[in-house]
């Protein structure tokens, strides 16, 4: 398990970075899918269908972006998502929603509650 680390813009966009490569993102996706117990490395190479080099060049490139956290258990290795650096990500991102909106409404923004509590507060007149 990784520590939490405050986000920085530098670390947003590393994380971001390694997210920007197809391959990574399709293997990202298929980690958060398989959820915490993650998939060990045999099954994300014949899902892939991407060479084992290949793979862990990948695996090494979220990795080290935080994304992603590897586990050896006998001779397999397991990968998975590091689910609270996915959250600090988006967080990350929508923290500041709608702080420039003079009146946010509900009605006028299209961020998901979740990621924006200021458009879901009730307004004066609402």
């Amino acid at each position: 398990m990784t520590t939490s680390i405050p986000l920085t813009e530098d670390l947003a966009a590393a994380s971001l970075g390694a997210l920007g490569n197809p391959t990574r993102l399709r293997l990202y996706r298929l980690l958060v899918r398989a959820g915490q117990p993650g998939l060990p490395v045999g099954t994300l190479i014949r899902t892939l269908g991407t060479p084992a080099s290949t793979l862990a060049h990948h695996l090494a490139a979220l990795t080290r972006a935080g994304l992603v956290e590897q586990e050896q258990r006998g001779r397999e290795v397991r990968s998975r998502p590091d689910f609270p650096a996915m959250a600090r990500l988006m967080d990350f991102l929508t923290a500041e929603c709608c702080v420039d909106s003079t009146e946010p409404t509900k009605e006028d923004c299209d961020v998901p509650t979740a990621a924006c509590p200021e458009c879901d507060e009730p307004r004066e007149g609402d």
